[in-house]
């Protein structure tokens, strides 16, 4: 199967999935559109170019280029990422940090590193993937305390309770805010 269809196969899967969850929650327009950006020439041409299967494009255009120019342009376009969220902090010291998300868009994020987990771990997903890759980058990315207080407790509902329990909570949590 060549590169260029096998991306495309790829993050077609990913979006369906993450369409599903955020369908499960209430997110009907943001399931809908998710990750549309991923279809721009200036994504899906690059994602098709470094394309291994296992893992995201990006960190192979990454290593070999030193940045992502698809991860520069995604992130700028979807707010369910982190990045999106990043900005000078009040104050005037030109100091980095992150903004509080609107729930929504906590709420999509997990559906993303769901069906992140999903595609690429295959039949060997679990519950406990998304909670456990969450923790492994805890240290080292700019999120806001409030977003990442909410995106880890649905991620540990996730791995203790399983997605039934969980996206019916998150869904409840959406309605009433």
């Amino acid at each position: 199967m060549n590169k260029w269809y096998a991306h495309l196969k790829t993050i077609t899967r990913h979006k369906l999935l993450v369409m599903r969850h955020c369908f499960r929650i209430g997110l009907y327009w943001q399931g809908l559109t998710h990750d549309l950006s991923k279809y721009s020439p200036a994504e899906f041409l690059v994602g098709a170019k470094y394309y291994q299967g296992d893992r995201s494009p990006n960190d192979a255009e990454r290593r070999e280029k030193g940045y992502s120019s698809a991860w520069l342009h995604h992130k700028g376009r979807n707010k369910h990422h982190l990045e999106y969220w990043i900005d000078y902090t009040p104050g005037g010291d030109h100091h980095m940090g992150g903004v509080e998300m609107p729930v929504q868009y906590v709420a999509e994020m997990f559906c993303d590193r769901i069906a992140a987990c999903k595609i690429y771990h295959g039949a060997a997903y679990q519950d406990a993937d998304p909670y456990d890759y969450f923790m492994r980058g805890r240290g080292h990315t700019i999120l806001h305390q409030n977003s990442a207080a909410l995106l880890e407790q649905m991620l540990r509902m996730l791995k203790e309770r399983g997605e039934t329990e969980t996206f019916l909570w998150v869904r409840r949590e959406l309605l009433h805010r």
